[in-house]
């Protein structure tokens, strides 16, 4: 089982080389990464973009393209198209967003004709390695979906477990989060987390997985609140998985993560046919090559 974020790292050193197709790899922070993960030894890159400055770029870096494929991307919709199709192609095992809007790369995932598209539900999932919990916890959907209804919770939290069974996880244990542990018709989130809770003790997550809600915050990750509330439960103060209500609850809870509580991080896309790295520009550059090494990881199994 993977306990940390640089045991993700050191597992996939072990894995088959991936190969990542960065869209407009013109970004230096983006290729710093990119090439610390190809000196690491965990992907093969493919650079899409403006050739010129990712020469620059890297001759700044002092990194060597020499063996690197460099594809031209005429823009930025056409870098992203370019990466997209490697993948799709399969000339390479997923792709990462480099300097472009987030949007024109999803344009590109979603193509019907070349693209990653499945039946499933483009989401976020973020894993954090806070210092005062005794786990990794994966929070989801703090990026992309910004009020889903029940059957995208449900297509989310599947994207999540799949994630989360990534780090080689024996059992997956998931919280529904809302504001209060009794189901109530004033307040959706709850009657979509008990919703999920008896889809998931129907075996809607496949085996190994428990899913319990509606839960609290602090039931989620204490144990002593469970305690105090003498709320039973198999995953109070133990949570693997956080599926938030809202993106504005899975913002706020992960940037507090970050920026309150110094936590560790990566990110990835799922639902598509390969992970998709999507980082932010403020992220750190250890929360890069950790989002790389998580799709990395994804994308061998």
């Amino acid at each position: 089982m993977i306990k940390t974020l640089e045991g993700l790292l050191e597992r996939v050193k072990s894995l088959p080389k991936m190969k990542l197709a960065v869209a407009a790899a013109e970004d230096r922070e983006v290729l710093h990464a990119v090439f610390d993960a190809k000196e690491a030894g965990i992907i093969t890159p493919v650079l899409v973009g403006d050739v010129e400055k990712i020469e620059k770029i890297a001759a700044e870096l002092g990194f060597s393209l020499e063996g690197v494929e460099v594809l031209r991307g005429n823009d930025l919709a056409d870098s992203a198209m370019k990466a997209v199709k490697l993948v799709s192609q399969g000339q390479a095992d997923f792709v990462m967003k480099g300097l472009l809007d987030t949007s024109i790369l999803l344009k590109a995932v979603l193509d019907k004709e070349y693209g990653l598209r499945t039946d499933s539900l483009l989401s976020h999932v973020m894993v954090y390695e806070p210092k005062m919990y005794h786990k990794l916890l994966f929070i989801t959907d703090g990026g992309m979906n910004i009020a889903p209804e029940l059957d995208a919770k449900v297509k989310i939290l599947k994207n999540a477990v799949k994630a989360a069974k990534a780090f080689e996880l024996e059992q997956v244990k998931a919280a529904c989060i809302a504001a209060k542990e009794k189901v109530s018709d004033k307040m959706p989130s709850t009657v979509d987390a008990d919703a999920i809770a008896k889809l998931a003790a129907g075996g809607e997550f496949g085996e190994g997985v428990i899913v319990e809600g509606p839960l609290a915050f602090d039931l989620a990750i204490s144990k002593e609140a469970a305690q105090i509330k003498k709320f039973e439960s198999q995953v109070a103060g133990d949570a693997d998985i956080l599926l938030v209500p809202t993106i504005e609850v899975g913002n706020a809870v992960g940037k507090a993560l970050t920026y309150l509580a110094d936590a560790k991080s990566a990110g990835i896309i799922m639902g598509a046919k390969a992970p998709v790295v999507l980082v932010s520009r403020a992220d750190s550059h250890e929360s890069k090559l950790y989002s790389i090494a998580l799709g990395a990881i994804i994308a061998n199994r």
